[in-house]
């Protein structure tokens, strides 16, 4: 049965890999850059914006937030990475937090990998997304941001991501919009329908 997203509940903040949940189910995985609209995101898919907190200070979420998609798999949205206001060395815990993760963590079912549409990949953008196709982990390319620019905007910045990050043509690549002020949330329809096939295509 497809995915419920009306039915996404909070289900965990872990500071370390150790407390982690082990649930069973598929685990799919936000990653991308503080404040590329990841909490954004996550309310969306649930339409409920009380879901994820959405912070103002790009660096500030620091632990793994799990969500609980429908008793069908289970959302961990990492943090953000590419920026911290936090301490030089809590800030490289950011970073090993997201390393390890990926090392350690076993069962990870999908990707999604955030990008802000309006700019040009940062070079962690290109790193992650190298990343994910040496280790062969299945990805979604999100763009995310997208009520900021035009229709036309959006296809010239999706063209220009297509020569400058190294994806395969039939990658699944999505350009949506979070924006609580643009109530056709662009996008986010065509994502839920690919998550609800990838989790219950078996």
């Amino acid at each position: 049965m497809a995915i419920n997203f009306g039915k996404i509940k909070y289900l965990k903040t872990c500071a370390s890999l150790n407390d982690t949940p082990g649930t069973g189910l598929p685990e799919i995985v936000l990653a991308g850059r503080s404040n590329v609209g990841k909490s954004s995101l996550v309310n969306a898919l649930g339409n409920n914006k009380k879901l994820a907190k959405v912070s103002q200070t790009p660096g500030k979420t620091q632990q793994i937030i799990y969500f609980d998609l429908d008793g069908k798999a289970i959302l961990a949205d990492l943090p953000g990475y590419g920026f911290s206001k936090a301490s030089k060395t809590r800030s490289q815990g950011f970073s090993e937090l997201c390393d390890n993760y990926f090392k350690v963590r076993k069962g990870i079912d999908l990707v999604l990998l955030l990008i802000d549409i309006r700019h040009e990949p940062s070079s962690d953008d290109i790193a992650m997304l190298n990343y994910l196709n040496q280790s062969a982990l299945p990805y979604f390319l999100v763009f995310t941001k997208c009520d900021k620019l035009s229709a036309q905007q959006v296809r010239n910045q999706l063209r220009m991501m297509s020569t400058v990050l190294d994806f395969a043509e039939d990658a699944r690549v999505f350009a949506v919009s979070s924006s609580e002020t643009n109530p056709q949330k662009s996008g986010i329809n065509d994502l839920k329908q690919a998550l609800s096939d990838e989790v219950c295509k078996d």
